[in-house]
């Protein structure tokens, strides 16, 4: 009967142990879990931070002005800022060609990269150097579609022309497409490093989470309506 007992309060006193053991180890994996949580977005919002303030250009063989609002052929405030980093750029001879890019809202006669094309020819930039890619009403979208066209053109490598924040985002889909991308940021309009505020590269870095974590995985989680 002693015997029989022995291994029972034997078995009772392992229990606590087994049992802190296993709390031990949840509480270290929801410890890591949290850690991750607040780690990886900052991050992000450390590279996208750095990627606006200290951008690398080099010499390409396009340009590609990422589309924002135009209002009836007119280029907002933030598009407008992106044409005229493009046009510095082109006049600097950093690329031979400029790619507009970017549809049109629904019932909009025209389009963000038609718009582009025809504010860029109006300063004097041949129509010859200029390709319109009338479609993208995201980054991502708008991206495959350029990358399509400068593969028919035997083109690999880009300079991005956008917004500060957005830079990191739109450079690291061109590389995963294949293309060797830098970016140009503007330096003028809305979403300039004077003028975007905090919230814009809070936005910025959640896109890029999204697309890093989601997009490269086949899930599209588009940026419109809060278009860059």
């Amino acid at each position: 009967m002693i015997q029989m007992i022995y291994p029972v309060l034997n078995l009772k006193m392992r229990f606590p142990a087994v049992e802190m053991f296993g709390f031990r180890i949840i509480r270290r994996v929801i410890s890591a879990i949290a850690l991750l949580l607040i780690v990886v977005p900052i991050f992000a919002l450390g590279r996208t931070w750095y990627a606006a303030h200290n951008p690398t250009i080099s010499s390409a063989d396009v340009i590609v002005i990422l589309g924002a609002a135009q209002f009836d052929g007119r280029p907002s405030e933030a598009l407008q800022a992106r044409l005229v980093e493009a046009q510095r750029i082109f006049k600097a001879g950093l690329a031979p060609l400029i790619i507009t890019v970017g549809a049109g809202a629904p019932g909009d006669r025209t389009t963000e990269a038609a718009a582009s094309k025809e504010w860029l020819a109006e300063k004097g930039i041949s129509s010859s150097s200029i390709v319109a890619i009338e479609k993208g009403r995201d980054t991502l979208v708008s991206t495959r579609s350029y990358i399509l066209e400068m593969r028919r053109r035997g083109a690999s490598s880009v300079i991005i022309v956008t917004d500060p924040y957005h830079c990191l985002r739109a450079i690291t889909m061109a590389r995963d497409l294949g293309a060797r991308s830098t970016c140009s940021p503007v330096r003028s309009g809305p979403n300039s490093l004077k003028r975007a505020d905090l919230h814009y590269l809070v936005r910025e870095t959640g896109a890029y989470l999204a697309y890093v974590l989601l997009g490269r995985r086949g899930i599209l989680v588009s940026d419109h309506p809060g278009k860059s």
